[in-house]
Parts: C-alpha cells; structure tokens; sequence
C-alpha cells in the first residue's frame, strides 16, 4: 500500500471533522421511472461523481463552512486516482486516504427516477480494505468530531475508540451493514444516527417511536437518533428522557441519493460546533433536504448561507412524542439561530 500525497487542503475554519468510511465513483442515470423487470431503459441525463457515504458527508462538511478530512481506500487504478482528484478538487483534505496497489476502486451504477427515488449496484473490492492501519486518540486529536460509516467496520472501529479516547464525538453513520458490524461498532459511538431501515432491521420494529426506544435501551450509552427522509428525524433526548421527532421540511424532491450522507456530515459539524441537539438536528434536517432539490447526489449539498436562508422561513420544531403525555416543543429550538451561522 502506498499514501497519496496531500492535495488541495481545505483551509482551515473553526471546526474540524474526520470522515472514515467510503468513497465511490457513482455513475448516475436519470430515468423517468425505475425498471420493474428486463429490458433496456434509456436514460435522459446522466453524470459521474466521486461519493460515498464517508465522502459525501466529508464534502457537506466542507460546504457548511467546516475543515473535512477523508480516510478511505481506493485501488491502485485510474479509478482511484480520479476519486482522490475529483474529492480533493472538492474541499476535502484527501492527505489519509490510502491507494491500495492490485485492488479495485469501488464503483456503483444508480438509478435516479422523477421522483427522486433511486436503484443502486455498488461494488466493492474485499482486498480495499484488507490492511487497517492502528488509529490512536494522538492519530484524532486534532479533530474536533470523528465520523465513520459502516463500509470499512476494522477501520471504523479503531477510529471509534481512539475518538473516545481523545474525549472526541464519536459518530456512527448506523446504515445497512453486514451481519455484526453495526452491533460491533455502536458500542465504541457516542452518537449513532441510524437510517429508517437499518433502525428497524436492528430493533425489529416499524413504529420509529417504539423504535428509539428500544435502540436507547440497547445502546444507553450513545445519543441514539433516527433519520426516516420524509418522515423526518427521531431522537432520544437525555436529559428529558423522551423521544423527540422533527418534522422533514417540504421541498420539490428531484434526488435522493447521498441526502442521508449530508445529513450525518452536518450532523458532525453541528456537534462538533457545540449547537444544542435542537439546532444540530435542524441544520442537518435542512442542509439534506436542500440536497434533494438538486439532481447529482451529493453535489447538490448546499452552503451555509443557503441552509440559513432557508431555515429562517422554516417554522417547524422537534415535538415531544411521549407515549402518555403532551407533545411539548423543544425549548432550545426556540432559541435565536445565532449559534447556527
């Protein structure tokens, strides 16, 4: 394995987050509707983008006004070299990445419908990620939040523990994953914010309230959170002990993908800010869904202006969903957006 030298490090702002995880050349076709059997579909646009949960979350910190840092894998191929190119062109301090010689890039084909849903055909090369470098609390402590995704579990769990080590938030991008891995990783995470189908695979549940719940039980440890797309965000809230929800805000949906990877990076941002959990959950509700206005995955992640301008005409707050009392709004919401921008 050989390093890529550093190119085209971000300046450095504020507040500083790493994103472990992957990175991916997505090729995307735009289609007026998903295929439901065989046969040929032509698309009506289509583009390439370097991604990845990991890095497109990496990139909306870096379009939110914060440092981004990338380790990930790619192989030793025109592919990888591209990747490493086109995120370092984006913003992101590609100096950890590591180019692993006779292995293959990632690559995914995607599906984008009129509706903004999408049919994805990722590929990953096993031999990536075969070799895991050790990560201790000194490897972080420059960093002000760790962020991993569940695509590189060795790598993410020694970035896990040195995060807790260094008193770093320790962030779980609690997506999909192989048998084991999530179970492996939530432990090590401070935060743990889970897709809606992750969520009730592990808690064998659809109701997302009754769902909270029963991943704060299992991992008590951890802010424990839920995204569900249109059906907004749930979250545990500590210091009340009830489940809070936050409506998603309404926007013309063009496409989906990578909105989940923009949530968790300003998710990251917010918390590595210091916001209180209200405001960091409306800046990461809003900042992914800017993104689902715009065709592209994560190039549509929007900047901290417009996530501003738009969160001032937005007048939803998280409500309490406690099984036997009143909704309550979450007075911290309520509070000027100061802290935010």
């Amino acid at each position: 394995m050989t390093v890529p030298p550093a190119s085209n490090t971000p300046p450095s702002p504020s507040c500083r987050v790493l994103c472990v995880g992957a990175a991916v050349l997505d090729t995307l076709f735009r289609v007026r509707s998903l295929p439901t059997g065989q046969g040929k579909l032509l698309p009506y646009d289509m583009l390439q983008v370097a991604e990845g949960m990991a890095s497109s979350a990496a990139f909306a910190v870096a379009r939110l006004g914060g440092s981004a840092s990338l380790w990930a894998a790619v192989g030793g191929d025109a592919t990888g070299e591209r990747l490493i190119a086109d995120l370092s062109k984006s913003g992101i301090d590609t100096s950890g990445m590591v180019l692993v010689e006779g292995a293959r890039s990632a690559v995914s084909t995607i599906l984008v419908d009129d509706q903004g849903e999408r049919l994805i055909v990722p590929f990953y090369d096993a031999c990536l990620h075969h070799t895991v470098k050790p990560v201790t609390a000194q490897d972080v402590s420059s960093f002000d939040a760790v962020l991993v995704d569940v695509r590189w579990p060795e790598l993410a769990l020694q970035s896990l523990l040195a995060a807790r080590e260094a008193r770093k938030p320790a962030i779980l991008d609690g997506d999909v994953a192989s048998d084991g891995v999530i179970e492996m990783l939530a432990p090590a995470a401070s935060h743990i914010v889970f897709s809606q189908p992750a969520a009730e695979r592990l808690a064998g549940s659809a109701d997302l309230v009754e769902v909270v719940g029963l991943l704060k039980r299992r991992f008590p440890h951890a802010f424990i959170s839920v995204t569900a797309g249109e059906k907004g965000s749930f979250w545990f809230d500590d210091a009340t002990g009830g489940i809070f929800h936050l409506a998603a805000p309404q926007v013309t949906v063009v496409d989906t993908l990578a909105a989940g990877d923009i949530f968790h990076g300003a998710f990251a941002l917010g918390t590595a800010e210091g916001m209180p959990i209200g405001e960091t959950m409306r800046l990461a509700s809003m900042a992914a869904a800017l993104k689902c206005q715009v065709f592209g995955g994560r190039i549509g992640a929007p900047t901290r202006a417009e996530v501003g301008a738009a969160l001032l005409d937005w007048s939803a707050r998280g409500l309490a969903v406690l099984p036997n009392g009143p909704a309550l709004e979450i007075a911290e919401c309520s509070q000027t957006q100061s802290r935010l921008f």
